[in-house]
């Protein structure tokens, strides 16, 4: 990243000077390379994780074939609905794709992580139940990769210029061009702005290191882990969204996304509750019953992630017959 220094001390940071470059007829966005690079990440950290629990390997690409296309979706009718002022009116291009500001430009910038959580869940539960794999155990292993993506795809909205926070006079001001549409009228020109993009990207980073632990030390399961991500990030993005100042629904005094961090926490923590008090014992496989691939599949780390111990002998029914019978010796000859 270059850095404006004066003196030799952090003085601003820029914007940079292209969103894009050409690659032959095609234009690549550097948002979406952004986007793409922590989908990628989140989804090599999933597999690990996942593995580690007893998995089969690259099980996460089956869940996220239906996963990543509707969180997507889910992430920009979000964003369209949130801010309709962007899209539906007069002299606005709402639906013609081949013309900037229409709802289809996703590269343009413009999708919603609580949408993508909505939509992505959906494809979850989906892929878990083509796969076997329980609903809860995949979340807790996508959680601290989803906090590892949503940092890389911040540096997304850095290119973009946009989603910048309140004027500041600190010595690591975003600098943002006086024609930006979202530039507050009536401030001078190199006025400085709060970096909102690297403060999630700090706090997001920090959420990872935290989750990772979290994880290990409380051996959290049941989707507990998942709830303690949705309670880690929709604190920070309260704060945030609070210096934001690009355009936004606002509700009862506050925007939009603030009202949605806020149930974030609050689901977060009815998630915890609910499933402790349902599941107080550690999880018996990542597999649903009855699911289980048919080739044995050995855990990386069985003492951490997965119920090895004996069944109680209660349930062993010593009764039972078998259900075949070795061969005599005139029958194996045959």
């Amino acid at each position: 990243m270059s850095l404006s220094t004066f003196s030799g001390v952090l003085a601003s940071i820029p914007s940079p000077p292209n969103n894009s470059f050409p690659v032959g007829p095609l234009t690549i966005h550097y948002y979406a390379l952004c986007i793409i690079a922590g989908i990628i990440a989140a989804v090599l950290l999933t597999n690990h994780r996942l593995t580690r629990r007893g998995a089969e390997r690259w099980v996460v690409i089956d869940i996220a074939i239906l996963a990543v296309p509707l969180a997507i979706i889910g992430a920009r009718i979000f964003h369209v609905l949130t801010h309709p002022n962007f899209y539906f009116g007069p002299g606005k291009n709402t639906w013609n794709p081949f013309e900037p500001g229409s709802v289809w430009a996703i590269w343009e910038g413009g999708i919603a992580i609580f949408g993508a959580l909505i939509g992505g869940a959906v494809g979850a539960w989906l892929g878990c139940r083509w796969t076997g794999i329980r609903f809860w155990t995949f979340a807790d292993a996508l959680a601290p990769g989803m906090l590892l993506a949503q940092a890389m795809g911040r540096f997304g909205n850095w290119f973009n210029h946009e989603l910048f926070g309140l004027p500041t006079d600190l010595p690591w001001g975003l600098e943002i061009e006086q024609s930006n549409p979202a530039f507050p009228p009536g401030l001078a020109e190199g006025t400085l702005f709060h970096p909102t993009f690297l403060y999630e990207v700090i706090w997001n980073g920090l959420g990872v290191i935290f989750l990772l632990w979290a994880g290990k030390a409380l051996r959290l399961q049941w989707g507990k882990l998942f709830a303690l991500y949705l309670i880690w990030y929709s604190a920070g993005r309260i704060v945030w969204e609070s210096i934001r100042i690009d355009p936004s629904e606002i509700i009862l005094g506050l925007r939009s996304n603030v009202w949605a961090a806020i149930i974030g926490v609050i689901v977060g923590i009815v998630i915890i509750i609910v499933q402790t008090r349902r599941h107080p014992g550690v999880e018996p496989s990542p597999y649903m019953p009855g699911r289980a691939p048919k080739a044995e599949v050995q855990s990386d780390d069985p003492d951490s992630f997965v119920d090895v111990s004996e069944p109680p002998a209660e349930a062993i029914n010593t009764g039972a017959t078998a259900t075949s019978t070795a061969p005599s010796i005139e029958e194996a000859a045959r």
